[in-house]
């Protein structure tokens, strides 16, 4: 992985943005999934423009998407993982909180990614070594940061660990408020918001194993030097899975304490 990647990324990242901004505030057609999950026209339209950059410079390389699943080759062990549009519930009701997500794993490793805010036009990238925000064509590192207090919550399903943890219940614990101010957001978008300071830490549950959605996210969490594991204090990607990613050790801390309560109530 190199800067070479990391442009790749930022530029199929932005392709899929400038997409997801022409669609915005347009009647976009649904098309339903599985469930509650649909997509739209521009989720279809931004995962185009997005696999087209990724193509271009990268012919054999393999790419999970998430409106058409997997394709290339599967020689050197390279995987995209490509969100082109995390939040589009959000975005089909005409909300700007979204993200346009891309990251790259080389053999079990996540270390490149690019996550842009669309609308914000704020870029949260990393080489796998530093991790930055570029705006307006300047970046700058980002840092961690609990002084805000705000964690965010995501209610999304599937709840793999629901007998023992679910994030409602979180936000029902007293002491969990008094402690911290809880926000609701169902964009991956505040990962990076976590990576730069505007978030304490964020937690939801689900396995996130190769996740197309939470990938970039926690690659840019990793790289500003938070404080990321799974929902039992393991590695996020072992254990009983869900994610705890925070700005320092104590908030970390804090947070897996609330998390088995659950458990040992349970």
């Amino acid at each position: 992985m190199s800067l070479v990647d990391a442009d790749l990324a930022i530029r199929a990242a932005q392709a899929g943005a400038e997409v997801v901004r022409s669609h915005h505030g347009t009647a976009v057609a649904q098309f339903a999934k599985s469930g509650w999950d649909f997509a739209t026209t521009a989720d279809i339209e931004a995962e185009q423009a997005i696999l087209g950059v990724l193509r271009s410079a990268r012919p054999d390389d393999v790419v999970l998407a998430e409106e058409s699943g997997r394709s290339g080759s599967v020689g050197d062990g390279r995987v995209w993982l490509v969100d082109p549009l995390c939040g589009t519930l959000n975005f089909a009701v005409h909300t700007t909180l979204v993200s346009v997500n891309v990251a790259l794993r080389v053999g079990t490793e996540v270390g490149v990614a690019a996550a842009v805010d669309p609308f914000a036009q704020e870029v949260f990238w990393t080489d796998g070594t530093a991790a930055r925000v570029r705006c307006g064509g300047v970046d700058k590192q980002l840092t961690p940061s609990a002084a805000s207090k705000l964690v965010d919550v995501n209610l999304d399903p599937p709840y793999p660990n629901e007998r023992v943890f679910r994030a409602a219940r979180l936000l029902a614990d007293e002491r969990f408020v008094e402690r911290f101010r809880p926000r609701v957001v169902s964009t991956t978008l505040a990962l990076a918001w976590v990576a730069a300071g505007r978030r304490a830490a964020y937690v939801t549950d689900g396995e996130l194993r190769d996740s197309v959605h939470f990938a970039a996210g926690i690659a840019l969490c990793a790289a500003a030097g938070c404080v990321v594991t799974g929902i039992d204090g393991q590695p996020w990607h072992s254990g009983r899975g869900g994610l705890v990613a925070a700005a320092d050790t104590g908030t970390h801390a804090e947070l897996l304490a609330f998390i088995a309560a659950q458990r040992d109530s349970a």
